[in-house]
């Protein structure tokens, strides 16, 4: 085994504020996103992820792709979305085995309403607290560590 390369006070502080803002602010987002809007974050996630396809359609396995879900996991919170009026599925003509999930009138007029909210909230307590460059090299750090992250499970890297 080689030697540990342990963090330096600089990496382990960097790393810390990292774990406790991936803690913290994601917990504030679902609170705000449930008191202004009753949506849980994945019930907006799938709204809003639906609202982005032209009309506003999508397999449910290129919607659980997309979301980074198994397609268990997205059906069956599909089946709560559904009871609530939120999305509904229909036949893939394409896939008789698949689904297609769309959203329905309810769920773009309740999207419509939550989604102010929601940016304002990701405003208050994320966007706006940084510069311009602070974005900029954000946008950079995370894309990059996606792409690993990405290339790494489609090559089952470690």
């Amino acid at each position: 085994m080689t030697a540990v390369k342990w963090l330096s006070q600089r990496e382990d502080r960097a790393w810390r504020a990292y774990r406790g803002m991936q803690s913290l602010l994601p917990a504030q987002l679902a609170r705000d996103l449930a008191h202004d809007s009753g949506l849980s974050e994945p019930d907006y996630d799938v709204l809003s992820t639906l609202s982005e396809k032209p009309g506003h359609r999508w397999q449910l396995h290129g919607l659980a792709a997309k979301l980074l879900w198994s397609r268990s996991r997205l059906s069956h919170h599909i089946a709560r979305m559904e009871q609530r009026g939120l999305v509904a599925r229909e036949d893939d003509p394409a896939d008789r085995r698949g689904c297609i999930i769309a959203l329905t009138r309810q769920g773009l007029r309740t999207l419509e309403k939550a989604a102010p909210h929601h940016v304002a909230a990701v405003r208050q307590h994320f966007i706006d607290l940084l510069t311009e460059d602070e974005v900029g090299t954000l946008t950079q750090i995370s894309e990059r560590i996606l792409q690993r992250l990405s290339s790494s499970k489609r090559t089952g890297e470690e």
